[in-house]
């Protein structure tokens, strides 16, 4: 196929419908081919472009909509013939073996089943399932080449941090299905993974640190074992909102892949994607489908290419200048196969009611390279090197030397979900931050070196990001994105936000001096590392410094108020702080790399006050830095994203939804629409000292009954939590809901450690 001129491309029709497209076995490109597809309908609209898995359990089932088969489309008789069918489930994800005598698939025979990985000859018969576990999604299938395989699952069941919609990370087994084991930790999404001609998987990941959700799903690389996860393209663009489905073009260094955005199904345009001109942004997208596509590249939010007409998706590369895909027909949502040329000829080849999807040659391809494994399952841990911190992209300003430590962050998983949420710069479901997603646990520091070269170990299958620390422990930059290191695995990077695709230039024969030593140990961040909880680490400063002037019912209170004081989400301190601006964190900020000292301590007007010593008030070393070190990990609250009122004001609020409403209408505040950062008067309840609420004010003179009324409301709230506190409190204890997700997440790892405990002992364990 490669290498044919576009001239001998005869003339085909340029619209849908039922059937193959004419002279079909007269293309000079396909007559000679079978065409794989899979018959279905279009997904329904949900959440998010990776919300089609629909899983039995979770709060999108209802979605599922079965009805399906995978076909074959000869060319050369010009004839369709059915591998299977399953009326009432689906077939998706196919993906033909080197040799191309048998495929790979993913199927869920029923709404009541599960999705699990199949293989079938290409000449039909019998499919052979592979793996078979109840209540989890196996999708996205990938050989690789050493006939081991690859997909997506949901076997750490974790959920999106800006909604409650169950993600997947990537597995890897035996070809028999054996010795299943997680090679991919983001706290998000990973999937549709393909092989680039290194022997690389190239997949698409959704994951956000301290950034908006919705323009943080890009192209990402990993070795086959697991080990040196990498940005591809796209990472740090705000449009489109999703890259999905990328595969390499044959002999070029190029990607094809769908343009999508956050809130759609998984289509849009189809684009070719050229890195060597960059890692984001407009100019490495050199064509798109539709033509005029290409213009929404950067532009507008992370919804922008919602407007495409018509949709695509599916997109499969013949050679550098054809390419299948899948493509609205004109009939509705119905989708057809389509060849899409370069020079900007759409030809449809094939349409079948209700839609098709997932077309590839079913023809032999070329086994990439087997890249040898560095993973070692005996390690508790993993080595990182930077090479030269002050390498990189927006660093400037940052002075060498001014440098001094490393900081290791774990951004940790979502296992729980409540069904009201808070609003901040997206969707909280429970209350987590004011406008952040992540919970924290700070994991410890490594010194950097003269040289601004840093060498430690941390612990494996932690998904972490890094901060640079000036001598007072204040953030000089930060990584918005995460990163994962293997057991047993060395790996690093040349700088920070680097240039990725250039390599080390060492100056003269020096070589770093962190890597002339051992590596360090990771120094702890006063004790052991935990979950980062707001009212443990930093509310006691403010008890011990600030309270006996910053309270209620101080005028140094009315300006800032810095008490401990619980409301329906936060505490009253927390709260002010945000609101108020008094510092600069970058709440779930914007896709772009941020500019050093551009936010954190260094940017904050609390941070500027101590250190003037504010009124003579002289914070000791510890202090200061629970205060500067809170801000700069982005400020968070909770530590964890299970609650004890999941069905109430914002997943948080002790007050049930009837007494809510009858609070809001004896004060006069809308509190159920207060559960929003952007809306939020400021703390107006208080659950420790009920009579200092301010919502009472206005009543205790004029309204003497409703007064009352709405102080018992609030000490109801005050004993409900004396009854049941909530998480990070004493006596905290998950509710029914979590208790079953958590039991359930634990069972799912005690099998990860069986299949690793095979692979140590070179066994087999399959499974149960």
């Amino acid at each position: 196929m490669s290498g044919l001129a576009l001239s001998i491309l005869m003339a085909w029709m340029t619209t849908g419908g039922t059937g193959a497209g004419q002279d079909l076995q007269k293309n000079p490109l396909l007559a000679e081919q079978s065409i794989l597809f899979v018959v279905r309908k279009q997904y329904k609209p949900d959440h998010h472009n990776t919300a089609t898995m629909f899983q039995k359990g979770e709060i999108n089932e209802g979605s599922f909509e079965g009805g399906s088969a995978l076909k074959v489309l000869d060319a050369r008789r010009g004839e369709v013939h059915t591998l299977l069918e399953v009326p009432e489930g689906i077939i998706r994800d196919p993906e033909v073996y080197f040799d191309g005598t048998k495929i790979l698939f993913s199927m869920r025979r029923t709404k009541e089943d599960a999705y699990h990985i199949y293989e079938i000859s290409a000449e039909g018969g019998e499919a052979r399932q592979l793996t078979r576990t109840a209540g989890i999604t196996d999708i996205d299938p990938l050989y690789l080449p050493d006939d081991s395989i690859v997909f997506s699952s949901t076997r750490e069941p974790k959920y999106c941090m800006c909604n409650r919609h169950i993600m997947a990370n990537l597995f890897r087994m035996d070809n028999d299905g054996a010795n299943i084991h997680q090679i991919g930790r983001s706290t998000l999404f990973e999937g549709h993974g393909s092989l680039l001609s290194d022997g690389r998987i190239l997949y698409d990941r959704w994951e956000y640190v301290d950034r908006n959700f919705g323009d943080a799903q890009g192209l990402w690389t990993v070795n086959p074992d697991g080990t040196n996860h990498a940005v591809y393209w796209g990472n740090n663009t705000n449009s489109p909102g999703a890259v999905l489905e990328a595969r390499e073009v044959p002999g070029t260094q190029q990607v094809v892949c769908t343009f999508s955005s956050c809130h759609d199904r998984p289509w849009g345009a189809i684009a070719v994607v050229d890195r060597r001109l960059g890692m984001d942004g407009r100019p490495p997208v050199i064509r798109t489908w539709p033509a005029s596509a290409i213009e929404l590249t950067g532009k507008g939010d992370f919804d922008t290419f919602k407007q495409v007409s018509p949709k695509y998706e599916d997109p499969y590369p013949l050679d550098e200048h054809h390419f299948l895909c899948s493509r609205m027909t004109g009939a509705g949502e119905e989708m057809g196969i389509y060849l899409l040329c370069d020079s900007g000829e759409e030809v449809f080849v094939y349409a079948e009611a209700p839609g098709c999807f997932d077309p590839m040659p079913l023809a032999p391809r070329v086994r990439p390279p087997m890249i040898p494994a560095r993973r070692d399952f005996e390690q508790q841990e993993g080595w990182m090197y930077v090479a030269d911190v002050y390498r990189g992209t927006h660093m400037k300003g940052v002075e060498r030397g001014s440098v001094k430590y490393l900081r290791v962050v774990e951004s940790p998983e979502k296992r729980f979900w409540t069904n009201p949420p808070w609003n901040g710069q997206g969707q909280e479901a429970p209350a987590m931050n004011w406008h952040d997603f992540n919970n924290k646990r700070i994991l410890g520091t490594a010194p950097v070196e003269e040289d601004g070269s840093a060498y430690f170990s941390l612990p494996s299958e932690k998904f972490v990001y890094f901060q640079l620390l000036d001598e007072k422990g204040m953030m000089v930059q930060s990584m918005r994105s995460g990163t994962i290191i293997q057991p047993g695995e060395r790996t690093g990077c040349i700088g920070c936000h680097e240039e990725r695709r250039s390599a080390p230039s060492l100056p003269g024969s020096e070589f770093p001096m962190a890597l002339r030593r051992a590596p360090s140990a990771l120094e702890g961040w006063h004790g052991p590392a935990r979950m980062f909880n707001y009212l443990d680490e930093v509310q006691p400063v403010f008890d011990e410094y600030c309270v006996r002037c910053h309270d209620y019912g101080k005028r140094a209170g009315e300006k800032l108020n810095l008490a401990r004081d619980r409301t329906f989400a936060f505490n009253t301190s927390y709260t002010e702080l945000w609101r108020k601006g008094v510092i600069k964190a970058a709440g779930a900020g914007p896709a772009e790399i941020q500019p050093a000292y551009s936010w954190g301590s260094h940017a904050s007007k609390l941070v500027s006050v101590l250190e003037k010593r504010h009124k003579k008030t002289t914070l000791d070393s510890e202090s200061f830095d629970r205060v500067v070190t809170w801000i700069d990990i982005n400020a968070p609250y909770y530590a964890d994203y299970a609650s004890a009122y999941p069905e109430n004001l914002a997943g948080r609020s002790p007050l049930n939804p009837e007494q809510v409403k009858r609070l809001s209408d004896l004060v006069g505040i809308p509190f159920a629409e207060l559960a929003d950062c952007r809306k939020n008067q400021g703390p107006q309840v208080s659950f420790d000292r009920p009579e200092l609420s301010p919502c009472l004010a206005p009543l205790r003179e004029k309204k003497p009954e409703a007064y009352q009324e709405a102080l018992g409301i609030i000490m109801a709230g005050k004993e409900m939590l004396e009854q049941k506190p909530d998480v990070g409190n004493p006596g905290f204890a998950l509710c029914g809901v979590d208790a079953a997700r958590q039991d359930r997440y634990r069972a799912r790892q005690a099998e990860e450690t069986r299949n690793r405990d095979a692979l140590r002992a070179q066994s087999k364990a399959y499974d149960q």
